[in-house]
């Protein structure tokens, strides 16, 4: 959900001062991005989220009167409800997938670049989702141990998809955002949106991390 023109307005929600000081500078720096407002806590997000009506949330986890984990599920509920990016460090990655099943679209450590955050923002705008590939490599490792006896299972789940749905499989398994992706396989990120979007259609799958780990679990990133 994106704004109809204008800039991608964006909610800051983090109970640091400065964290909140830093984001706005970042995404103030670009044209197509502005802040409508910033919460130090979870009631205060959903709160000022009614009112500003962001297109975009940049969400802490951890905050007090309210953590971003319900924040998160309470501004899934809103008509229209913007799109949820948690900011998360290593120590917060088991809280990833239950802000995953609570509606956030995207994830991205706390000491990832400008850059790193103004494409997260403009690809949660776009209705992408991004994941840091530090964090898709780490879920892997803690939550997708593979289980030999069952990947040959896994690998037939995957025989509905082509084999171009199944270069991109490897690629969103290994954590390349969707710019990435066409890089890597000479597609238009257009082209990498659909075939995404037909994997998860095709696999019953809510989201990228859930196909990294399928993928994962298929033997595909050995």
């Amino acid at each position: 959900m994106t704004s109809a023109a204008g800039p991608i307005r964006t909610l800051i929600a983090d109970d640091e001062w400065m964290v909140r000081s830093t984001l706005r500078a970042i995404l103030e720096a670009v044209p197509d991005i502005t802040v409508s407002g910033e919460a130090s806590d979870g009631v205060e997000a959903v709160d000022l989220a009614r009112t500003t009506r962001p297109d975009v949330v940049l969400m802490d986890i951890r905050m007090p009167r309210g953590d971003g984990l319900t924040a998160t599920e309470r501004l899934a509920q809103l008509d229209p409800a913007p799109r949820v990016v948690v900011l998360t460090t290593f120590d917060l990655d088991e809280y990833v997938h239950e802000a995953l099943r609570h509606g956030a679209v995207g994830f991205l450590l706390k000491d990832a670049s400008a850059e790193e955050m103004i494409a997260a923002v403009r690809s949660a705008a776009r209705g992408d989702a991004m994941i840091s590939p530090r964090i898709t490599r780490r879920l892997l490792r803690m939550f997708a141990a593979p289980r030999p006896d069952r990947r040959s299972d896994y690998a037939r789940q995957l025989s509905v998809l082509t084999s171009k749905e199944h270069e991109v499989l490897v690629a969103v398994g290994g954590g390349l955002t969707n710019t990435e992706i066409a890089l890597t396989l000479y597609m238009s990120e257009a082209t990498v949106k659909t075939h995404v979007s037909r994997i998860l259609a095709k696999l019953s799958l809510n989201n990228r991390v859930q196909a990294a780990i399928l993928a994962h679990h298929a033997g595909l990133l050995d």
